[in-house]
């Protein structure tokens, strides 16, 4: 196993040996603290954010080519959108860089309570886009799912049944903890992806009823072992991505590969966001600047930014 599978914000793939399976498994420690933490997000919105965040590192990081992975959920709910992104590394930086938000309705999700809530009681009516945007040419792919079912992990095994035709489990896991020396707990977030690879020449045949299970030995066996791992064990600082692989898959075999470091990066910048601005009239302008200032901070990393009227041909 790989030393440097020790720590955090990495995604690790995986090959389990006897069956065409393969997978990826993600831990985020700082990254999930930075996002979560900087909004001070109620828990329950900071859980599926940090779900989000776990499951767009492991999907962006599978892209084979540059570009930006980005998973938007929208809803009529107490939570009425939530975005992240996963940009890819670009040209010699090492990790892929993840950022994210949430918009809510603070007094809905406080009469929600802190148990069990399923995705729809959380966002209500909407639908899960995940969109990938290559650089270099290629063409732009969205997949479109209803929110529906228990949890994102529910959502994403629906997409890649529905979207993609590929047998998927996925189990997310977030959850905070307490470090050695921290006055407060801290967020960690955790994903594990299992896919079904046929081999050469091979096809996958998805019934067309709806939640029906594809009929293949070495994928039933492979996502009844996914289905076995714990939140605690996703999560644990202390149980290491091998371990916890070897610790699954032992009987089958796993090889486990370089993992792909992921830290938080925002793309905003004062340039973008005047140039949002000058899309605005004269007059509507006027209407935003307060006291002589157009004031504005970015969803994602909370960077204020400052502006005056004149930067737009209006008055002073």
């Amino acid at each position: 196993m790989l030393a440097s599978l020790r720590g955090d914000d990495f995604v690790v793939p995986f090959q389990v040996e006897s069956m065409p399976v393969r997978g990826r498994l993600a831990r985020l420690g700082a990254v999930a603290e930075h996002v979560l933490s900087r909004h001070a997000y109620p828990p329950v919105v900071s859980r599926v954010l940090g779900e989000a965040l776990a499951l767009t590192s492991m999907l962006g990081s599978a892209l084979k080519f540059e570009g930006v992975f980005t998973l938007q959920a929208q809803g009529d709910g107490p939570i009425s959108l939530l975005v992240v992104d996963y940009e890819t590394p670009q040209g010699e930086a090492e990790s892929g860089r993840v950022r994210g938000y949430a918009s809510f309705d603070a007094r809905a999700i406080g009469a929600l309570g802190e148990g069990m809530l399923t995705i729809e009681e959380l966002f209500g009516k909407g639908a899960l886009a995940l969109t990938v945007d290559p650089r270099l040419g290629r063409d732009r792919y969205q997949g479109i799912v209803p929110l529906e079912g228990e949890d994102l992990a529910t959502c994403a095994r629906h997409y890649f049944a529905q979207s993609e035709q590929i047998p998927t489990h996925v189990e997310l896991a977030v959850a905070q903890h307490f470090t050695r020396g921290a006055a407060a707990p801290v967020w960690r977030a955790s994903g594990l992806m299992v896919q079904y690879v046929p081999r050469e020449g091979g096809a996958v045949d998805l019934s067309s009823e709806p939640g029906a299970d594809f009929d293949n030995d070495d994928w039933r066996r492979a996502a009844l072992l996914a289905d076995t791992v714990g939140t605690d064990e996703l999560v644990d600082p202390n149980l290491s991505p091998d371990r916890l692989l070897f610790r699954l898959f032992h009987e089958e075999g796993v090889r486990v590969f370089a993992p792909q470091p992921v830290m938080f990066g925002c793309r905003c910048s004062r340039e973008k966001l005047a140039g949002v601005l000058r899309a605005y009239s004269p007059e509507e302008i006027a209407e935003l600047a307060q006291d002589g200032v157009i004031e504005a901070r970015c969803e994602f990393c909370s960077t204020p930014y400052a502006f005056t009227p004149s930067e737009f041909g209006g008055d002073a």
